[in-house]
C-alpha cells in the first residue's frame, strides 16, 4: 500500500511539473505535448486527398495509439488528483472531474474512442469530420503549461460583465440594422433584404467592417442608413477589444504587485530570522 501511495505521489508531481508555467516540464509532460502537436498535424494531413492509402492507414493507427495514451493519461490524472487536498476524497475527485482541464482532457479523446469501439464502420463521413474536430480540445492540454493562458482566463473573468454588455449592444445594433434595411431595401432587393433574417447577414458583415460586398443597398435612403450603421459599427467592434485590453492590463498589474508584495514579505521574514 505504501508503495502505491508513493507511486501516486510521484505521478502527481510528474504530471503537475511545468503546469501553469511552474518550472521545467517533466518527461511525461514533454511526451504529452509532443503527442498533442503530432495529433494536430495528423488532423491536417488526414484531410489531404493526395496522400496514399498507406499513409492514411498509418495516420489512423497513430491516432489510435494517441487516443489510447490520452485515455490512460486521463485515468492516471484522475487517480493522482487525490494528492491535492482540494481533490481528496470522493467529492474532491468529483470536483476534479468537472474542472476545466479535466473536461478538456476528456473531450480530447472520448469521442474518437467511442467511435473506435462502437461505430467505426457505421458512421457517416460528415459526422466523423465533426467528431474529429474534438481534437481541437487537445490544444487546452497545452494551455496548462502556458502561463499566458491563465492571464487570459483571469482577464476574461474580470471583464465578464462588461463583455456581456458589449455583446448585447452589438446584437441589438445588428438586429436594428437588419430591420432598417429590411424596411428600406426589402421591396427593391427581396433576395438580399426581403426578410429580417436575410438582412442580418448584411448587418453582421457591415458592423464587423468585413464588407464582403455580396449584398449592398442601392437606394439613396438605404445608402444613407448603411453609412450611419457602418460608422456605428466602428465603435461597437472596438468596445469589446478596449474592455478586454483594459482588463488584461489590470490582471498583469495585479500579478506584478502581488509578486512584489511576496518578495517584500520574504525579505522581511529573512531579516527577522537574522
Amino acid at each position: 500500500m505504501a508503495s502505491v501511495l508513493k507511486f501516486r505521489s510521484w505521478l502527481y508531481q510528474s504530471m503537475e511539473q511545468g503546469s501553469s508555467g511552474s518550472g521545467k516540464l517533466s518527461w511525461i509532460n514533454r511526451v504529452l505535448v509532443f503527442l498533442v502537436l503530432a495529433s494536430l498535424v495528423m488532423l491536417a494531413l488526414e484531410t489531404e486527398p493526395d496522400l496514399s492509402d498507406t499513409w492514411h492507414r498509418s495516420l489512423r493507427v497513430l491516432n489510435v495509439i494517441i487516443v489510447v495514451v490520452f485515455a490512460v493519461e486521463y485515468v492516471l490524472r484522475f487517480w493522482a488528483a487525490g494528492e491535492n487536498p482540494k481533490y481528496a476524497g470522493f467529492k474532491g475527485h468529483l470536483r476534479y472531474a468537472f474542472s476545466f482541464y479535466a473536461i478538456a482532457d476528456l473531450l480530447a479523446f472520448l469521442p474518437e474512442l467511442l467511435i473506435m469501439i462502437f461505430a467505426a464502420d457505421h458512421i457517416s463521413p460528415q459526422l466523423l469530420a465533426i467528431l474529429k474536430a474534438f481534437r481541437l480540445f487537445r490544444l487546452f492540454k497545452l494551455a496548462r503549461y502556458i502561463p499566458a493562458f491563465n492571464l487570459l482566463r483571469d482577464a476574461m473573468k474580470k471583464a465578464g460583465s462588461q463583455l456581456m454588455i458589449s455583446l448585447f449592444l452589438a446584437l441589438a445594433l445588428v438586429y436594428i440594422s437588419a430591420i432598417a434595411l429590411y424596411l428600406i431595401e426589402g421591396d427593391q432587393q427581396p433576395d438580399a433584404f426581403g426578410s429580417i433574417p436575410r438582412a442580418v447577414w448584411w448587418a453582421i458583415a457591415t458592423l464587423t467592417t468585413v464588407g464582403y460586398g455580396d449584398v449592398f443597398p442601392i437606394t439613396p435612403l438605404g445608402r444613407v442608413a448603411a453609412s450611419c450603421i457602418a460608422l456605428a459599427g466602428i465603435g461597437v467592434v472596438a468596445l469589446p477589444a478596449g474592455v478586454f485590453a483594459s482588463s488584461f492590463s489590470d490582471v498583469i498589474r495585479e500579478r506584478q504587485e502581488a509578486a512584489l508584495e511576496e518578495k517584500a514579505r520574504q525579505s522581511l521574514t529573512g531579516q527577522d530570522d537574522d
